[in-house]
């Protein structure tokens, strides 16, 4: 009995379709150009410097609204959580309401600075098989990026 595996164009290697080849099918959609603008600056600064330098606490302003759309940090998260998370701040993006587009790019911002610091970190204290879901938001932002081939 043989298993119908699909393998990815995406994925590295010979690995089968992924959760993060679904993080860059992501980016084969629309992506709003403050996207773009964030991933283009992180994989500069990640490819220049070799770290990412940022103040590392979160505010309350950004945790409230963090939990206002249901979202954990970023270290606490999977590779499937963040995929729905890129999903709906692209949806919110593209939303009629000021408010909700502001609050959109706020998130996708404050996911880069938890990316930038979870990077700066080295990974060492993040480095866990369940919660990776910062490996989603890189490989979507290396996918969209201008400067990452």
């Amino acid at each position: 009995m043989s298993m119908n595996t699909q393998k990815s164009t995406l994925s590295t290697k010979d690995d089968e379709f992924t959760e993060l080849s679904t993080s860059a099918l992501l980016a084969r959609k629309y992506v709003p150009a403050l996207h773009r603008e964030l991933a283009n600056n992180y994989i500069l600064i990640k490819r220049i410097y070799k770290f990412q330098a940022v103040k590392s606490a979160l505010s309350e302003q950004e945790k409230n609204l963090l939990k206002k759309y249901s979202f954990k940090a970023l270290a606490e998260t999977s590779i499937k959580q963040v995929n729905k998370e890129l999903e709906l701040m692209r949806n919110l993006s593209a939303n009629e309401d000021n408010q909700t587009r502001l609050d959109a790019d706020e998130l996708i911002k404050i996911r880069t600075k938890e990316l930038k610091y979870i990077t700066a970190s080295s990974y060492s204290k993040y480095n866990n098989e369940l919660n990776n879901g910062y490996t989603a938001l890189e490989r979507y932002y290396e996918e969209i990026s201008k400067y990452y081939s």
